[in-house]
């Protein structure tokens, strides 16, 4: 739980997510899933240990937009320490308007563990701090 309403897992957690989980953003590029009947379900695919696609990113960020502040929501990748992790810490800085240093330290505080990926993280610092006006819109790319 990286916020009241932001939770990030594993695929284990995707495929059974707790009943609480209204909404469900799965970021694996090497996994599709059957979501849960009850879940608003969309997948945008990373690949594991590669440079975060800006214009992935963006489009996750949209997309939990609208959703995240109404409930519950679940962004998973394999393990739930790298992209699922960036995707959250992205949408934080651009639609929260809080830093990128503000985000990694509730991060780290939440676990450590959580931003073990470090190749993620270098290109979404650049994405944050990219001169986007906080709660006004994202990058364009």
């Amino acid at each position: 739980m990286i916020t009241d309403n932001l939770l990030v897992g594993s695929i284990d957690d995707a495929q059974e997510p707790p009943a609480a989980v209204g909404t469900l953003l799965f970021v694996a590029e090497e996994f599709t899933i059957t979501p849960a009947e009850w879940v608003d379900y969309h997948r945008i695919p990373f690949r594991e240990f590669a440079k975060a696609d800006p214009a992935k990113l963006m489009e996750a960020v949209h997309w939990l937009e609208p959703r995240a502040p109404k409930g519950r929501t679940l962004v998973c990748c394999r393990a739930g320490m790298g992209r699922s992790v960036s995707v959250v810490m992205a949408y934080l800085c651009c639609v929260e308007g809080r830093t990128y240093d503000e985000v990694l330290k509730l991060v780290m505080a939440r676990d450590p563990a959580l931003c073990r990926c470090r190749i993620f993280r270098l290109p979404l610092n650049r994405f944050v701090n990219s001169g986007a006006p906080r709660n006004s819109g994202l990058p364009q790319y």
